[in-house]
């Protein structure tokens, strides 16, 4: 099966591909595109990684799965193309970027224009059945992006990690925080949001830390 990856990011995760949980891994999702209808489509899986080289990154956002209707996910947590309504956690991240920086809400849900900044929109799990959330979990997925941010929290310094939610929060609980800024709040969802998400201001500290090492900030 073919996938599209950066041959930079190839590089430094091949040890990982060769291993046989992944080599599983292709194998069921190499099944699943043939008979089910899965998403994000199949060039996109690895689109996050395909916008910025592993040097490039500044910022780590995580999230769980990709989007499970029709047209919204291409391969960045919470981001959607062109022309797609915003989803509800979209909506909210928009929200606390408006009250946090003065920012208004895009016309596009598409992130791409941060990705191209050096912001990884990681899932941890890269795919997903049509209308059916949580299908791919459990099959390889987040042991392949767990390793993704072992190699980033290892093999760089300060990078800002936003981990919105207890999902995130554990996937992301071995990073060191003497090297790196790590954020946490509650996740963007409309379910939780409100009990501390909006208001959590990491998108200027993110700015703020970046700035204080000499990276340069992201223009949210």
């Amino acid at each position: 099966m073919h996938f599209n990856i950066h041959p930079d990011w190839e590089a430094i995760l091949r040890p990982e591909m060769e291993m046989p949980y992944f080599q599983d891994l292709l194998k069921f999702v190499e099944e699943e595109y043939k008979y089910k209808t899965i998403f994000p489509p199949k060039a996109f899986v690895f689109n996050a990684l395909n916008h910025a080289r592993p040097e490039e990154v500044k910022v780590v956002i995580l999230g769980q799965d990709p989007y499970h209707g029709p047209g919204q996910a291409h391969g960045l947590s919470f981001s959607v193309p062109d022309g797609i309504a915003f989803p509800p956690s979209l909506r909210n991240i928009f929200k606390e970027i408006q009250r946090d920086l003065g920012i208004s809400a895009p016309f596009s849900g598409n992130l791409e224009r941060w990705a191209d900044q050096g912001v990884l929109l990681l899932n941890a799990t890269l795919t997903v059945r049509a209308s059916l959330a949580g299908s791919h979990q459990k099959k390889g997925w987040e042991e392949f992006t767990d390793a993704i941010i072992h190699r980033l929290a290892e093999d760089s310094e300060n990078l800002v990690f936003m981990l919105w939610g207890s999902h995130a929060q554990k996937k992301g609980q071995f990073i060191d925080e003497r090297r790196h800024l790590v954020l946490k709040a509650p996740h963007p969802s409309p379910l939780s949001a409100h009990r501390g998400f909006i208001g959590c201001g990491h998108f200027s500290q993110a700015n703020e830390y970046l700035e204080s090492k000499r990276k340069g900030g992201i223009d949210w």
